[in-house]
């Protein structure tokens, strides 16, 4: 199996992690959803992380180094998302079904690429 497919795989149970902490909280604890994304994102966050370093990449750098390079490529990811968003639905006026293709196509593919080229490289 293709890390880039196991790659997708972590995605999808990530996404599936932040869905369920966020339900969980809005459902069970009534949290308000803009506060209870925070730790969805978060444990959405270490799910994808803890897959991608022992199963995506089967990577044996130090925590201390590859944890913090994975959490700015996951902001960058946000910001590469949003970024896309405002310029395709605010800028350009186009359907927001647009910037989310985009998205799903420009997103996964940076990211994968820069985790597999310096978060998770033991050399870099």
């Amino acid at each position: 199996m293709s890390a880039f497919f196991r790659f997708a795989i972590t995605g999808v149970t990530a996404t599936l992690t932040h869905v369920l902490i966020f339900v969980a909280l809005v459902e069970l604890l009534a949290t308000a959803p803009v506060i209870a994304n925070v730790p969805a994102f978060f444990g959405a966050l270490l799910v994808s992380y803890g897959l991608n370093y022992h199963w995506t990449f089967g990577s044996s750098g130090e925590h201390g180094v590859m944890l913090p390079r994975y959490a700015v490529v996951a902001l960058i990811g946000l910001g590469l998302n949003i970024g896309i968003t405002f310029l395709v639905v605010n800028v350009g006026g186009y359907w927001y079904g647009y910037a989310l293709a985009a998205v799903v196509i420009i997103v996964p593919l940076f990211t994968f690429l820069v985790s597999k080229g310096w978060v998770f490289n033991s050399a870099a």
